[in-house]
């Protein structure tokens, strides 16, 4: 397995305009470069959210809990194909079409390593069933659990130090993609 840290990311600008690239290692350094990254939902049948807790060997956020994936498209690299390949491979989660819903920009620091997450962050939802063949790669992810979304929005409000930091905005973005969708629904 090659060394996720080596791999490139695309540096943007705050409009998402493509401006360079770096190492995700020094993209994640400093006060962090803003770079594209993608954060995928999995949401069941029943409304319920797919969570990841993020593995302890993790450098940023280790053991904190999580949407069901997360990562960089390389330079260039569609980013639904990017996310799809993730997701396979972090969580053996295959053929589960991802559909982009907005846009989550983000810094956070990261007290216990020093590192820092400046994303200009690509939501992705995606739907499976919550009896979905899950097989997580323990180099990723420690556990799942399927969460109800008031359970989840209640942890999130009480800014849990449980939950990754980008967690609220991504759950946020896919919220209000989803009410017009649902307004329109009961007309």
């Amino acid at each position: 397995m090659t060394d996720r840290e080596a791999h490139l990311v695309e540096l943007v600008d705050e409009a998402g305009t493509a401006t360079g690239s770096a190492t995700v290692t020094a993209a994640h350094a400093g006060a962090g470069q803003l770079h594209r990254a993608f954060s995928v939902l999995i949401v069941d049948g029943g409304g319920r959210f797919l969570l990841q807790r993020r593995a302890a060997v993790k450098t940023r956020f280790a053991g904190r809990w999580g949407n069901a994936c997360c990562g960089h498209p390389a330079p260039g690299e569609d980013l639904c194909s990017s996310a799809e390949r993730r997701l396979a491979e972090e969580l053996g989660l295959r053929s589960v079409p991802l559909t982009p819903v907005g846009v989550h920009r983000y810094r956070a620091d990261d007290p216990e390593t020093g590192r820092v997450e400046h994303e200009y962050d690509h939501v992705l939802v995606g739907r499976a069933p919550a009896d979905a063949s899950i097989q997580p790669d323990p180099t990723e992810v420690s556990e799942v659990r399927w969460i109800d979304v008031d359970e989840l929005r209640a942890g999130l409000d009480s800014a849990s130090p449980e939950y990754v930091p980008w967690l609220a905005g991504v759950v946020g973005v896919w919220l209000s993609a989803e009410r017009p969708a649902e307004r329109s629904r009961e007309r």
